[in-house]
């Protein structure tokens, strides 16, 4: 997600501004929820499959880099990452039981990378990350983290992942941003695309 000006940047944010409203409908701050929300299996909302009808037509990984880049050095593989392991939420839908995962951080010169890694999910699901602004025991991750306040709930002033589970229910997503979190993320989110209201695992850096 390499943040440049172009003209190709800001077609890809548009495409995201969009699709940033399904993540947000189920992303809100309220999200401590209780076992009562990990049993019920909500409908997706419109801006949701929306978006899930847009990624099954060019693929969360193909989102021109800002939801996942295949081309980016993965954060495990930059001096100084942080290494969390993904817990799982009380929130998250039902069968998710066995998914397990690794998160990463890294901050350079040149801004901030998070990879993630995810095991037992839905084979050919579609998954979303998001860095938070809390720690995962306070109200699960709390609202995202975003760079500026009171800028827009989108990349580039939010980090976002995205990335749809291969056959044997193994995920996994790499960002970049020029700007570099600091402490103030303080964890990341994984939601199921078609369940964005029950966030299924955090993991705290």
């Amino acid at each position: 997600m390499k943040i440049n000006g172009s003209d190709r940047w800001r077609t890809a944010v548009a495409v995201v501004g969009f699709a940033a409203v399904g993540v947000l409908a189920g992303c809100g701050d309220d999200s401590s929820g209780t076992t009562d929300a990990a049993v019920a299996t909500p409908e997706p909302t419109a801006s949701a499959s929306a978006m899930s009808d847009n990624m099954d037509s060019e693929g969360m990984d193909g989102m021109d880099g800002m939801m996942n880049d295949p081309s980016a050095t993965p954060a495990d593989q930059i001096d100084g990452a942080v290494e969390a392991t993904f817990a799982l939420l009380d929130t998250r839908p039902p069968g998710t039981d066995d998914a397990a995962g690794t998160a990463w951080l890294a901050q350079t010169d040149d801004g901030t990378t998070v990879t993630v890694t995810m095991t037992g999910l839905e084979p050919g699901a579609q998954y979303m990350g998001h860095l938070h602004a809390q720690e995962c025991a306070a109200d699960n991750g709390g609202p995202h983290f975003k760079f500026d306040e009171s800028g827009p709930e989108t990349p580039p002033n939010e980090v976002h992942l995205g990335f749809t589970a291969a056959t044997d229910g193994t995920g996994t997503a790499t960002v970049t941003n020029e700007q570099q979190v600091g402490d103030a993320a303080k964890s990341v989110v994984i939601h199921p695309m078609e369940a964005m209201d029950n966030r299924l695992a955090c993991a705290d850096f």
